[in-house]
């Protein structure tokens, strides 16, 4: 009897697992090839092609590794498209949003924007009040830099 042994559904759980997280997570395409490499060595141990935790793991890491550098790249290319296009986050400047919480001048706060809440950095010299509406200067990143009407 294997003291390590790992049985066929196991590695389905791992593959399941992995590809919930791939879904779940902004990595990139990555997690997506180690959850399918689980699954390919649990269907191959089910069906008895292989055996032994060293011939799993070699294949389980070896079929993610070439997965990743083989089929990332196509993928992200076929994706690409779905991707937020580059300045459609800056066209939110000069849009008016209403603070979460009062903002002091030169602070860091919240406020929220089409029914979403954002991180908003208070340029102005002036204290953005709750519920206060603000004008969106410029975006750095994911923050709103705000100043007051």
């Amino acid at each position: 009897m294997e003291v390590l042994a790992v049985t066929w559904w196991l590695w389905m759980l791992i593959g399941i697992v992995l590809l919930v997280a791939e879904i779940l997570t902004p990595g990139g395409f990555y997690i997506i090839f180690f959850g399918a490499s689980a699954l390919c060595v649990g269907i191959l141990k089910l069906s008895g092609f292989i055996d032994g935790l060293a011939g799993e793991g070699l294949l389980f890491a070896g079929l993610a590794v070439a997965g990743v550098a083989f089929f990332r790249k196509p993928l992200l290319e076929r994706f690409r498209h779905l991707r937020v296009p580059p300045g459609q986050v800056d066209a939110l400047t000069s849009e008016i949003a209403v603070a979460i919480a009062d903002i002091p001048a030169r602070s860091l706060g919240k406020v929220e924007l089409r029914g979403t809440v954002w991180s908003a950095q208070n340029i102005g010299e002036s204290p953005i009040l709750k519920a206060g509406r603000c004008r969106i200067d410029s975006v750095d990143g994911l923050t709103l830099n705000v100043r007051n009407l």
